[in-house]
């Protein structure tokens, strides 16, 4: 009896290892198809922008507050993530550089960039 269980422990292990592996494949292949275009803040109006992205399973919804032809503030309205919510910090590197351009939250890749991605796409409206 004790073999028996060890072998079902056993492959049970197995099986998660490889669809955890598996999950984390398939999403930096899904990650390596997002482009961040750049914005050119400077030219929008004072105001409040709202937008939203969805890399599945994360999406994120957001406003931003132009003031000067600067991002004064980003406030996240909605993020639904497993694991990421680390990634909520990214807001505040978009900020500081004043771009889009900046490196994702390490731990919450996925998040950072769908965050970034909903700010891209309220800076992109007219």
């Amino acid at each position: 009896m004790g073999k028996k269980l060890i072998i079902v422990l056993l492959i049970l292990v197995i099986v998660v290892l490889c669809v955890k592996l598996g999950a984390s494949y398939l999403t930096k292949q899904t990650l390596k198809k997002v482009t961040i275009q750049n914005v050119d803040i400077a030219r929008l109006a004072n105001g409040e922008y709202e937008g939203t992205a969805k890399i599945s399973p994360v999406s994120a919804k957001v406003n931003v507050l132009v003031n000067e032809g600067k991002i004064a503030s980003i406030k996240i309205e909605d993020h639904m993530t497993g694991l990421g919510k680390d990634g909520e910090q990214i807001v505040n590197k978009i900020i500081d550089e004043q771009s889009l351009k900046v490196a994702a939250i390490s731990g919450a890749t996925q998040s950072s960039v769908t965050i970034i991605k909903a700010v891209e796409d309220a800076l992109s409206k007219e």
